[in-house]
């Protein structure tokens, strides 16, 4: 048509591209300045809302659960203390993490120094799907395997197969969080030792574990804070321990505090909802403690491997 303009010019040809022409702006420049404004206050307002509520559950425990924490609350069996959950859980949650630990960083090793292709990609998505699994899945399997067969012998509930099950959930994290460690690892130091003819296992004890123990044992310790509260699983396997005496026998069902938390939340006793809360305070804190502390450990561990 004569009355439109030709884009290519009077020549019918397309003109060149000129790289010093200035920049011209174009009709959706006002439309993506508000979707990028839009995408930032969302963003914020997710991440404020996190931190919301993180305050309220925190601030929720402490002031229900303050009032219980004492010596006597802390040291003595029950009615007046809760020192066989809190021991049963530590025992449980050691076993969990000897278990978890070596395989963990195996897996890790595996992944970054051994594994290619089809197989590293296989095994890393064991580990997502594993990551994955709910709780109350892992405690029937373990039941179901570990529970009834120790029963036939007339043992059934124990709190090594607690920590079993816990170190199910534990193994994909300590697996996926040691492997990110390992690529930090700057690939110089393997390739000088790779250069002076020392063999991989080698390398890998002596080189690669020592730089990154550091970070590994950050991994390890943000694992644990995330098994501690796990009760699903603990319900179904060590739910029985006695809670008036200490016991520390793993062959045989321990106390633990998720399960007694569970209990107490159970009754109609304004007494046992205060000894809940106080026992969900001791283990809260252990919680952010520990996370805290994993965060200044990896901070630490980081500056270490990048200088």
């Amino acid at each position: 048509m004569s009355g439109a303009p030709n884009p290519y010019g009077d020549d019918d040809r397309p003109q060149a591209y000129d790289p010093a022409a200035p920049l011209t702006a174009t009709g959706n420049l006002r439309r993506r300045q508000v979707v990028s404004k839009l995408t930032e206050y969302m963003a914020t307002g997710a991440a404020i809302a996190a931190i919301a509520v993180l305050v309220i559950v925190v601030y929720a425990v402490v002031s229900r659960g303050a009032s219980a924490i004492s010596w006597d609350f802390i040291t003595k069996s029950a009615p007046e203390g809760v020192a066989p959950a809190l021991i049963g859980s530590a025992i449980i949650v050691g076993i969990g993490t000897l278990i978890a630990a070596p395989i963990g960083v195996l897996i890790a090793l595996y992944l970054t120094e051994y594994a290619g292709g089809r197989a590293a990609a296989f095994v890393s998505l064991t580990m997502d799907v594993m990551n994955g699994l709910p709780a109350i899945i892992v405690g029937v399997f373990v039941f179901t395997f570990l529970v009834e067969v120790n029963g036939s012998f007339g043992l059934g509930q124990a709190g090594w197969i607690g920590g079993v099950a816990l170190s199910i959930i534990m193994v994909p994290l300590i697996a996926r969080g040691t492997q990110g460690v390992l690529r930090l690892i700057p690939k110089s130091q393997s390739e000088a030792a790779d250069a002076l003819g020392v063999a991989r296992w080698r390398t890998v004890l002596s080189v690669i574990l020592p730089s990154a123990l550091g970070g590994i044992l950050t991994v390890t310790i943000l694992s644990i804070a995330r098994a501690a509260g796990e009760t699903a699983p603990l319900l179904l396997v060590t739910s029985i321990g006695p809670i008036d005496h200490v016991a520390v026998n793993p062959f045989e069902a321990l106390a633990n505090g998720p399960t007694r938390i569970y209990t107490l939340s159970e009754e109609a006793n304004p007494a046992g909802f205060t000894e809940a809360w106080g026992l969900s305070l001791l283990f809260i804190s252990f919680i952010l403690f520990a996370s805290l502390g994993a965060r200044a450990l990896l901070a630490r561990s980081n500056r270490k491997t990048s200088s």
